[in-house]
């Protein structure tokens, strides 16, 4: 509204300055254009900071999630101890809940050894929701058992 305002502020004194011979149609023009292209410039400017601002917000977010560690060192550090060198997974009495719901057990007592001595291609089949995926999820560290 501001700059609607102002523009016919110097509309008006265009027109009583053309009126009076002080200036011409041509000078009234160049000047107008000359205006439009300073807010327009404007206009680009406040876009381009906007955007610098946006980067600045998500490079932080960035660095965040960088800097993050998380509670279980899936990248290597600490060995567990009595690894078995020959291929062998073994889960012995693990019980599991997820983080975010933690009043539902999903793995109550849960044995499992897979031998890969004599590479053999093993499969976990069963219905929905018996715990294939948790059993995965924990054999590559993506969670850690409450037990077992």
């Amino acid at each position: 509204m501001l700059m609607y305002g102002a523009m016919t502020v110097i509309i008006r004194v265009a027109v009583l300055m053309y009126d009076e011979k002080q200036i011409t149609i041509g000078a009234i023009t160049s000047f107008f254009f000359y205006v439009l292209q300073i807010i327009w410039n404007f206009n680009m400017i406040s876009f381009v900071y906007g955007n610098l601002s946006q980067m600045a917000a998500a490079a932080e977010k960035v660095v965040e999630i960088y800097r993050y560690l998380p509670s279980i060192n899936s990248t290597g550090g600490e060995t567990p101890e009595n690894i078995d060198n020959q291929g062998v997974i073994e889960l012995v009495n693990c019980k599991f809940r997820y983080p975010s719901k933690s009043e539902v057990m999903v793995l109550k007592g849960v044995s499992l050894k897979i031998d890969n001595t004599k590479n053999r291609v093993v499969a976990l089949c069963g219905t929905s929701g018996c715990g294939k995926s948790s059993i995965i999820s924990l054999i590559q560290r993506f969670y850690d058992p409450e037990e077992g």
